[in-house]
């Protein structure tokens, strides 16, 4: 039987289209937070969220891509309907909310969060940069990302938001880090 390729080796570009290809993790407005395992190939369950506690939008991650974590490039993506666990989609670059987390044992590391566009979407095809999103959908996904992480005894800080471009460079260098 031949040997399946992990979906984090995918590649991070459609190769017929050039869009930015993502794999859905957990779907908005969902309390159970997935995580793929590539030793099984599969998309476990991580935990769940508590009563309320919903994740704002679709998040995943970019194959071919690491962060400072060890793990690919998070990504938030919009989309008019959340999508099901382990959808890969294509999807164009809008920004990033670039963060940093403090683990447990007190040391910080990067974790950024790019945020994408479906090529599907209807609501946000207008959105071409973070400028274009709304304020008010940023901030709530701050407050998320702060409040997730207290649950795990983390802190999230916002370092700012940066436009496509500045998050194409920590794509690049996502990439850049996969291929060591």
């Amino acid at each position: 039987m031949p040997k399946l390729k992990p979906l984090t080796r995918l590649p991070t570009f459609d190769p017929e289209t050039g869009d930015l290809v993502v794999l859905v993790e957990t779907p908005r407005h969902s309390r159970s937070k997935y995580a793929y395992n590539t030793e099984a190939g599969t998309f476990d369950l991580k935990f769940v969220l508590p009563e309320g506690m919903t994740f704002p939008l679709d998040f995943g991650f970019i194959p071919s891509t690491l962060g400072q974590d060890g793990d690919p490039l998070d990504v938030l993506l919009l989309l008019d309907e959340p999508v099901a666990v382990g959808t890969r989609t294509r999807a164009r670059l809008v920004g990033a909310i670039r963060a940093h987390e403090r683990e447990k044992n007190g040391q910080w590391e990067r974790n950024d969060r790019l945020i994408a566009v479906a090529v599907h979407a209807h609501a946000h095809e207008h959105i071409r940069t973070i400028a274009d999103v709304n304020p008010s959908m940023l901030a709530d996904v701050e407050v998320f990302f702060e409040a997730y992480n207290r649950l795990h005894d983390k802190e999230f800080r916002v370092r700012d938001h940066v436009d496509a471009k500045k998050a194409g460079k920590l794509l690049k260098k996502g990439q850049a880090a996969y291929r060591r």
